[in-house]
């Protein structure tokens, strides 16, 4: 890909600016593993710290010479120097250049409202901090990227020093001038409109964009300002950052090459985004946005039985790209929601095919009826597997259920516990057996899984990875309606199936014994399989 002047540089600050959100704490091998995973996505600049603001960042550069990057630079971010004194008597813009990153960020101020009021300085003294930090930063042999801080409240207030501020950056050596919505209400006919000004006032200036996302509109002004004539983009991972977030350059990155056909170095990547936003959210604590444009989970998922219809004859009739572009795929939702279309999909999907025409209406019956209960399928793809797996021609139940008991005893916290008897038909055979557990969730799955280990060895490695219990009516007390998913996993995939009755153990009961059903049922099939391909 060219570096001509209509590719887009990507410039990510989720260490900096997205470590201002609430909550988020990075440590240094966080940082660590977020720059390296950010170099081969094809980020071009990675903004790494504040030099000199905590022992974290100071110790983050100091060992950043053995990140082996083959691609990105660094970033060390600062601010102007202080009003009355040189650049290199700052401590603070001293540390910038001791950090050793090719690249220099600096803030500084805009608005004739932050320079009075914040700064309280004058206007003449504020254009010499730009210039002198700028020239200084240069002197030193650094790329200087400066952040032109409140620049489009700044630019109502004021544009004539707003644009004079820009100046001075630029006349002292700055290789890009970024126009900061800081407080991140402006709206995208505004930006594009203000970019495409600035440009015109000062031709040959590389401009960009960092956007923040307090009216929701961080993502669409990053493009609109691209649409004007930007070609530098800030943004964070996940949109990450202060208040309501920074742009999001997992949104920004496909709307910039599939939307606008703009050149950039993570065009050749934009498969792996879902993984490099769901390590981001990993390592920042924080669950993944099943419903993130392009790459959520939820981002190609279809629950409306007309929606599903559709896309089974022609994909593109509710999906605006292709999921396989930005590593993402179609999901068919089977809930009382849903078709048929759904059901002979989610079948498709799973290489089902169903004993009769009227099995998919069978299910769909035995789904709506379910969910009138009490129970939701949408996270429980599994439970929706076996119901359709059990429609299959000479599918057997690899085992009934005949009884099932729990006893609970009390007594002191460390001797409490619970009992429980299954009684199972496997095959021609009745098997009885009885096992204790800490609770009657334990006790029942430990009696389970002494009945079936014998003669299904592979249940011994299904474990239980989450149990999740949500009341439906609470105003209904202790005969409430009780809604239990459980998550499986043997180690290699993973599965989740759903129970839901006023009583809490057959919720329990029903969600327990469908999940070791379904992990049977599809080990037997891709056993099956794999003899076939050896055959």
């Amino acid at each position: 890909m060219s570096d001509g002047p209509d590719r887009v540089e990507l410039y990510d600050t989720t260490l900096r600016d997205g470590a201002q959100r609430e909550g988020i704490s990075w440590s240094l091998d966080d940082k660590r593993r977020i720059v390296r995973r950010l170099d081969a996505l094809g980020i071009d600049i990675i903004e790494a710290g504040w030099p000199g603001s905590n022992p974290k960042d100071a110790e983050f550069f100091a060992r950043a010479g053995d990140l082996g990057l083959q691609h990105a630079v660094l970033a060390a971010f600062g601010a102007t120097r202080r009003a009355g004194i040189k650049a290199a008597e700052d401590p603070s813009v001293v540390a910038l250049v001791e950090s050793g990153t090719p690249v220099c960020t600096i803030f500084g101020k805009t608005s004739v409202l932050h320079v009075t009021e914040v700064l309280r300085t004058t206007l003449d003294e504020n254009l010499a901090m730009i210039a002198d930090t700028v020239a200084y930063l240069r002197g030193a042999g650094r790329r200087v990227i400066y952040d032109a801080e409140h620049f489009f409240d700044g630019d109502l207030l004021d544009p004539a020093y707003a644009l004079a501020t820009l100046r001075a950056a630029a006349d002292a050596g700055a290789e890009s001038i970024v126009l900061c919505d800081t407080n991140g209400g402006s709206l995208p006919w505004h930006i594009e409109a203000r970019v495409a000004a600035i440009r015109a006032a000062l031709p040959g200036v590389r401009l960009g964009i960092h956007a923040h996302d307090d009216a929701g509109c961080a993502t669409a002004n990053s493009l609109a300002a691209v649409k004007a004539g930007a070609r530098h983009v800030q943004g964070t991972i996940n949109g990450y950052g202060e208040r309501c977030g920074n742009a999001n350059l997992c949104t920004i990155v496909p709307g910039l090459v599939l939307k606008l056909g703009v050149e950039c170095a993570a065009a050749a990547h934009l498969p792996e985004l879902p993984e490099v936003a769901r390590v981001v959210a990993e390592l920042a604590n924080l669950a993944p946005d099943d419903h993130a444009p392009y790459i959520g989970r939820s981002a190609f998922a279809h629950k409306g039985g007309v929606h599903v219809a559709a896309i089974r004859r022609c994909a593109t009739s509710y999906e605006h790209v292709d999921p396989a572009r930005v590593g993402n795929a179609t999901r068919v939702v089977v809930s009382e929601l849903s078709g048929r279309a759904n059901l002979l999909a989610r079948a498709d999907e799973l290489g089902l095919e169903l004993a009769s025409s009227s099995s998919s209406a069978d299910v769909l019956a035995q789904v709506k009826a379910r969910e009138a209960g009490g129970a939701s399928f949408e996270a429980a793809d599994a439970s929706v597997a076996l119901m359709l797996r059990r429609h299959q021609p000479g599918y057997t139940a690899p085992f009934t259920v005949v009884e099932y008991r729990v006893l609970s005893h009390g007594g002191p916290a460390d001797r409490a516990g619970a009992e429980a008897t299954v009684k199972l038909r496997i095959g021609d055979r009745t098997v009885h057996t009885a096992a204790e557990g800490d609770g009657p969730v334990h006790a029942l799955d430990a009696a389970l899984r002494k009945a079936l280990v014998p003669t299904f060895p592979v249940v011994a490695r299904i474990a239980l990875a989450d149990y999740k219990v949500r009341i439906l009516d609470g105003h209904a007390g202790t005969s409430a309606v009780t809604r239990v998913l459980i998550d499986f996993t043997d180690g290699d995939r993973g599965w989740s199936t759903v129970g839901a009755s006023a009583s809490i153990l057959e919720a329990t009961w029903t969600a327990l014994t469908d999940g070791i059903e379904h992990g049977i049922a599809t080990s037997h099939a891709e056993t099956l399989l794999s003899a076939e391909a050896h055959a």
